[in-house]
């Protein structure tokens, strides 16, 4: 009886068991076959996070492989809430290094997440007292951030890149395309403890860098230009200024400067007005620069010549019940003078002779009232109105630069084009693309625009143009040892109240190329707004033209024309 009683408890512990072990297989079975894929997807949500990172932005070089721009690796912060004990202690040590406000950070690290960025991008010395730091629940990813290792220099046209990496101005922007790296979706995964991050899978492969870029700018020359730039404006206390130089020949961009400048390592706390490049964006009236065009239209049409005799009434003249001034008194001059003492009477003649029409298509011809086509974004078009549309004394006012809107880098291109035989190039200042490996991808070739005049008006300007430097309003745009050709000009600028010319607010400036017979050298200097009531174009940005140009020069090793003078030692 004993023993059968012994048996039958082996049979129901027996029993017991195998049901344990059925309810444990059964469990089994649904966890790890049954509900595998549900279970994992959530062991994933709770322990990765999928971000997008991109692959570094590729480089930025000057004309002989200078960097410009760069990508350096820094530190991205993230939060996991939802392993955070404390939010508001780990809010409060975070906030001095991330120079996030407390409240910010607290409010992040309490929502019902498990991925927040923190701050993106940190300073190195942000990072080392990151890295002294070590909390539960917060994780960091190299990120690339843009670099300017130049600090202002070319700023106006290198732009910069935003947070997440995309081009928003200057050369950042236009090539974003090239510029940008690849995309790639990386799994971040994290420890028990929250202080692992790291790739998981085929992740791991970091994405591919962007394209680099060579630029037709010379680091050097751009030195120069904006450090005298700079001083120009300070000595004058003027608005702003500006300065192009080109390589006539071929179109490239050796140095564009704006002041005042900016530095792109820093740009949020500037406004638009800072950083937009004047050079290219915005207008105005010429002035006496535009009597270099149109003296080439009118020879170019054989209205004059050089040696043709101007009367210049003595100083003033009426033009549709308007007086037409020159700065001195002229009687009997050649048309050379009219340009090399810039009258305004002269010029004034000389395009009533040319006629409406053939003024206009002179004026489209070099470039203005149509952008250049630029490989930089903001271009302006400038203005230029129609014939039809023109008043009684349009074609006298536009003849001396007035009643026309022109940018920088269009009167630039046009006075290349003289210095250039007559033939416009279109500018432009990115001249290879490579990619990460270094293999060209692109070549971009200078391209001629179309031949505005012939080579001998060209020569016949070019020879007036010398003597505005020699014997004209230009003298302080000389160049000991080079001939120099250019034109001053000196603008009012129109009253916003009373839609008038000021007396008070003008544009000074000087446009010319150098060395005149074998030209290297095409530049423009603006000066807007000096405060020196008697400065002109003559007087403060022709010295610019010098100074710069005759550093540069130097730089480029352009042999000078003058004599070489032998120093002989005498036998005693």
């Amino acid at each position: 009886m004993a023993g059968s009683l012994s048996r039958g408890r082996r049979y129901v512990l027996l029993l017991l068991l195998l049901c344990g072990f059925g309810v444990v297989l059964f469990r089994l079975v649904t966890l790890q076959v049954l509900q595998a894929a549900v279970l994992s997807a959530q062991a994933d949500r709770q322990h990765q996070k999928t971000v997008s990172l991109e692959g570094a932005r590729g480089t930025i070089v000057d004309r002989h492989g200078k960097i410009l721009a760069m990508n350096v690796e820094v530190q991205s912060v993230f939060g996991v809430p939802n392993t955070v004990d404390n939010p508001r202690k780990t809010a409060q040590q975070l906030s001095p290094v991330l120079h996030v406000k407390t409240d910010e950070l607290e409010r992040k690290l309490r929502q019902d997440r498990r991925f927040v960025w923190l701050a993106r991008k940190l300073d190195p010395e942000q990072g080392r007292r990151l890295d002294r730091l070590p909390l539960d629940g917060i994780g960091v990813v190299m990120e690339g951030r843009r670099f300017y290792p130049k600090g202002p220099l070319l700023a106006h046209v290198l732009g910069f890149s935003g947070m997440d990496g995309e081009g928003l101005e200057g050369v950042e922007h236009r090539y974003e395309p090239y510029l940008h790296g690849e995309k790639r979706m990386m799994v971040l995964q994290r420890d028990a403890h929250g202080h692992t991050v790291f790739p998981k899978g085929m992740m791991e492969r970091s994405p591919t860098p962007g394209h680099s870029l060579t630029l037709t700018i010379d680091e050097v020359i751009q030195y120069i230009v904006e450090r005298e730039l700079e001083d120009a404006v300070g000595r004058a206390q003027a608005k702003s200024g500006t300065m192009i130089v080109l390589d006539p020949k071929t179109g490239a961009v050796l140095a564009m400067a704006v002041s005042p400048r900016f530095d792109p390592n820093a740009v949020s706390a500037l406004s638009r007005d800072r950083w937009r490049n004047r050079a290219l964006t915005d207008t105005y009236e010429p002035g006496s620069t535009m009597k270099a065009m149109m003296a080439a239209a009118a020879i170019e049409e054989r209205v004059v010549r050089p040696n043709t005799m101007v009367f210049g009434e003595n100083g003033h003249m009426m033009v549709a019940n308007t007086v037409i001034h020159d700065h001195e008194r002229l009687g009997w001059v050649s048309f050379a003078q009219v340009i090399q003492k810039s009258s305004n009477i002269g010029a004034v003649k000389t395009g009533m002779a040319l006629g409406e029409q053939r003024l206009y298509r002179y004026l489209q011809a070099f470039g203005f009232g149509q952008r250049t086509e630029i490989d930089l974004p903001g271009e302006g078009a400038g203005l230029v109105s129609n014939p039809r549309d023109w008043g009684r004394r349009s074609i006298a006012s536009i003849s001396i630069g007035q009643e026309i809107g022109v940018t920088p880098l269009q009167m630039v291109s046009a006075v290349a084009a003289l210095a250039n035989g007559g033939v416009l190039m279109k500018p432009y200042v990115v001249s290879e693309i490579r990619d990460a490996e270094g293999q060209i991808l692109k070549q971009i070739p200078p391209q001629t625009r179309r031949r505005i005049v012939s080579p001998e008006t060209a020569r016949s300007v070019t020879k007036i143009l010398e003597g505005v430097v020699t014997d004209g309003t230009g003298g302080k745009a000389a160049i000991p040892g080079f001939r120099v050709a250019g034109k001053t000009g000196t603008a009012q600028q129109i009253d916003g109240d009373t839609k008038t010319y000021s007396t008070s607010r003008f544009v000074a400036s000087f446009a010319g190329y150098v060395p005149s017979d074998i030209p290297r050298l095409a530049m423009i200097v603006i000066i807007d707004e000096p405060q020196d009531k008697k400065a002109s174009g003559g007087s403060v940005a022709a010295p610019v033209f010098s100074r710069v140009g005759e550093q540069v020069l130097s730089y480029l090793g352009v042999p000078s024309d003058a004599p070489i003078t032998l120093a002989m030692a005498s036998r005693r």
